[in-house]
């Protein structure tokens, strides 16, 4: 009897959890700061508890105010915009090649995007690195 007691209180006082909201409206591309979030008492599946996920990252979407920020919404900021001219980098077996090319979109450290190289106008899938430089592996 007691067993069944507590399973009734158990069901009746679901366990509080805390998810991370948008404090204001935050447009794409924006850097989120810690006044940009607040913590609200609910429970929300793929939310995020920990504003320290989301603080110093990029809104890769508009976030809107009073609305869970789930951590599929941000992303690391971009160092490298569309239309920027960046350096591409080939390196394979010891052979290092390196020409310049147009970043066909924006991109952050460890992300791929496409790059255009200027000198023979094709185009190649590039990794970013940490210096800006497009990363091209084979």
């Amino acid at each position: 009897m007691i067993r069944l007691t507590v399973l009734a209180a158990m069901i009746a006082c679901p366990a509080a959890a805390d998810t991370i909201v948008a404090a204001r409206t935050i447009p794409a591309q924006t850097l989120i700061g810690p006044d940009d979030l607040l913590v609200q008492p609910t429970d929300v599946p793929g939310g995020t508890d920990d504003p320290l996920l989301l603080i110093g990252m990029e809104a890769l979407t508009a976030l809107y105010a009073g609305r869970p920020v789930m951590p599929a919404d941000v992303g690391f900021p971009a160092i490298v915009d569309r239309n920027q001219i960046i350096p591409i980098i080939y390196d394979v077996g010891g052979l290092t090649i390196t020409t310049e090319g147009r970043a066909l979109g924006r991109g952050g450290v460890g992300e791929i995007i496409r790059v255009m190289n200027l000198t023979s106008k094709a185009t190649v899938t590039a990794q970013i690195r940490a210096d800006g430089a497009a990363h091209v592996s084979h």
